[in-house]
């Protein structure tokens, strides 16, 4: 059942976020609410996709606030990127410079709002990209950085990449950390199906030193690595 569920979800999915990525290019001209509402249309099809098609079901405990605070989301697939557009009305994510450069998309991703992150381009590349997020702060919206840098498998507990200490300093905004169980159920060709929990920890403040933030931060994203921390409840994720 799991590979039927699957040979449905790639084609319709993707078919349609096509035609989607399209539609936001196309919406450009009729400015960032046109092109919100496409982003917002893209989030929805995902949800219906993942719990209809591969019935996969989505619970959060906690509340992640909608203004500016820096969010600190655990990364275990593809699942949360795609997620974020839905969890926000109109979020602010620092994403991998490559993304930028996938045809129509890139440009949609820009206009959009989101912050290119160049890992290897040194303090000028640094500058330019903290000067787009107060921007983006100064329009009202959260940020929403992956501060492990990458996807780590489920269970798996690395260090937080050296640049998310440096943009929590010079951004001086609280952290909300977020941890995500999608690795088991959505990193993989044939996704399973589930229950995709996000786990929202307690506020951090701002200005903590390097050393205690971090401490905080990585406990509290790897929280459902040991179960910790996680009520029998939550709220489904159309609530």
């Amino acid at each position: 059942m799991s590979v039927i569920r699957n040979l449905i979800f790639y084609p319709i999915f993707y078919g349609f976020s096509a035609v989607l990525v399209i539609a936001s290019v196309l919406a450009i001209p009729f400015g960032r609410e046109a092109l919100k509402k496409v982003v917002a249309i893209w989030g929805d099809w995902h949800l219906w996709c993942v719990e209809t098609v591969l019935n996969i079901k989505i619970i959060q405990t906690g509340v992640i606030p909608d203004e500016p605070v820096l969010i600190a989301v655990k990364h275990e697939s593809f699942f949360e990127a795609i997620d974020m557009p839905r969890l926000f009305s109109f979020p602010t994510v620092f994403a991998k410079r490559e993304l930028f450069w996938i045809p129509g998309w890139g440009f949609s991703a820009r206009i959009y709002g989101l912050v290119p992150v160049a890992r290897d381009g040194g303090a000028k590349s640094l500058r330019k990209m903290i000067a787009t997020a107060k921007l983006r702060i100064g329009e009202g919206r959260p940020l929403v950085i992956f501060p492990e840098g990458t996807r780590v498998p489920h269970g798996k507990e690395v260090p937080l990449q050296s640049g998310f200490a440096g943009i929590y300093k010079l951004l001086g905004l609280p952290v909300v950390p977020v941890a995500v169980n999608s690795g088991p159920f959505y990193h993989r060709i044939i996704k399973q199906p589930g229950t995709v929990t996000y786990c929202v920890g307690e506020t951090i403040p701002a200005g903590l030193p390097r050393a205690e933030v971090e401490r905080k931060v990585h406990l509290a994203i790897n929280a459902l690595n040991k179960g910790e921390n996680v009520p029998a409840g939550g709220i489904p994720a159309g609530a």
